[in-house]
């Protein structure tokens, strides 16, 4: 087990989902630009670091029926699995470092709220954007949130990078295109707020 892996199981041990600062009782802002691509329900969609996020839950809901969710954290995923009861057997789960991940299949929709930017070294930023160009079929779409340049530059005890609209477009225009971008306000638990870039793409 690597030190990232070791850290995540530790937070996804002590803490329940709702205890942790990117809880979200429903995930709005992700839901509302899936809905805004109007994807067949047959797509094949994958949340990286997902978590115990409950993003899942509502894919499902509105008739998604290809989910995969991807986490460094095994238990995460097993809490994930276990609030979903029979139906998490309708999902795959992945145990893996998306930095070191060898998907299996493409996916038509890759989504990433607040793993991307806990990576901080080249390699695994090089690595992250090859398996994301590698996973995604062509017409298929990126939904990316980071911490903005009005964000925090820590999370979870852990340094993490801010992008803005330009930076992710700089790093992914090899082959996606800009779709939309926005600045979202997240509401921690506690009552803190951190500034979120969304950006949309769509595979050239």
């Amino acid at each position: 087990m690597n030190e990232a892996e070791s850290h995540w199981q530790n937070v996804y041990t002590k803490k329940s989902y709702p205890e942790t600062s990117w809880f979200q009782e429903k995930p709005e802002i992700s839901l509302s630009i899936i809905n805004e691509l109007e994807l067949p329900f047959t797509s094949k969609i994958i949340d990286i670091g997902g978590g115990d996020s409950n993003l899942v839950d509502f894919l499902m809901e509105e008739g998604y029926r290809d989910i995969s969710v991807l986490d460094i954290s095994a238990e995460s995923l097993k809490k994930a699995e276990a609030r979903l009861g029979a139906n998490a057997e309708k999902v795959t789960w992945i145990n893996a470092d998306v930095t070191s991940f060898k998907p299996t299949q493409t996916y038509h929709l890759w989504h990433d709220r607040a793993a991307f930017h806990f990576l901080n070294e080249d390699q695994q930023i090089e690595n992250y954007v090859r398996t994301l160009e590698n996973s995604v079929i062509p017409g298929g779409f990126v939904i990316m949130a980071t911490f903005s340049k009005n964000g925090p530059t820590k999370c979870s005890g852990r340094t993490v990078k801010q992008y803005d609209k330009e930076d992710l477009e700089n790093l992914l225009e090899a082959k996606f295109n800009l779709l939309e971008s926005k600045n979202i306000d997240h509401n921690t638990p506690t009552g803190a707020i951190q500034n979120f870039t969304f950006c949309c793409f769509r595979k050239k």
